[in-house]
């Protein structure tokens, strides 16, 4: 069982979830907004989203029906969404380890995973800040929107209903660990390509093998093999 909830206007999806977390029987519970005044990225970062233009996200995902650890959860999270945005767009789609979805080589989705307990149940907590139809970025360069992307102007209602479906559906039916691994790793953006990273203020061109179940990513450099967690290596694209 699951359950959608709107709001007009909040600040985030995924501190304002536990308003709506108040149904014992659904595993899970969506909420989303297209006017968030205070999205939250990775690690502290802000999430900034044009009103009425994109979408914010949060699905509520009871812990106890995960089986994964949380790396892999991870993954999987961004596996899902981006088959889903792939599916919509007829595009190729790509996830920019660990989790960010690049549409045509722009980040059209921000991932924020947490972990909460509310009245007695651990949640896995899953924000998407997801860039639909905003046209202009100004200095984020990296940034873009579905509609930037493809020309597509999407209804927004009907985009966030078919993702909750297609997402709660998903993680009904969790894969093996081994699948999850490999599909993330077919998918990774820039994988076995000659990419330029950024590594303590110095640039330094590099080639991602591949993402592991620990979430380190695994760069070949000219004379050895590397491997970094999320911030102490950036990707230039």
């Amino acid at each position: 069982m699951s359950q959608l909830f709107y709001q007009k206007e909040c600040s985030s999806t995924n501190d304002e979830i536990s308003q709506v977390l108040l149904y014992p029987y659904s595993d899970f519970v969506g909420l989303y907004t297209f006017n968030q005044t205070k999205g939250r990225g990775q690690y502290g970062n802000s999430w900034i989203s044009r009103p009425e233009q994109n979408l914010a996200y949060t699905l509520a995902v009871k812990t106890q029906n995960i089986m994964h650890g949380d790396f892999l959860f991870n993954y999987y999270t961004a596996i899902a969404i981006r088959e889903f945005i792939a599916k919509v767009t007829g595009k190729a789609v790509k996830i920019k380890w660990p989790n960010d979805i690049i549409l045509t080589n722009k980040k059209v989705v921000g991932i924020l995973i947490e972990k909460k307990k509310f009245n007695g149940e651990n949640y896995f907590i899953i924000g998407a800040g997801i860039n639909i139809l905003q046209e202009k970025f100004n200095e984020i360069s990296n940034a873009g929107s579905i509609f930037t992307q493809t020309g597509e102007r999407f209804d927004l209602k009907k985009f966030t209903e078919d993702l909750h479906h297609f997402l709660v559906e998903k993680f009904k039916n969790l894969p093996v660990g081994n699948d999850i691994l490999e599909e993330f790793n077919l998918n990774l953006f820039r994988k076995d390509e000659i990419s330029v990273f950024e590594i303590d203020g110095k640039r330094q061109n590099g080639i991602i093998r591949k993402a592991d179940e620990k979430g380190e990513i695994h760069i070949e450099f000219e004379e050895e093999i590397r491997s970094f967690y999320h911030k102490e290596i950036k990707l230039l694209y």
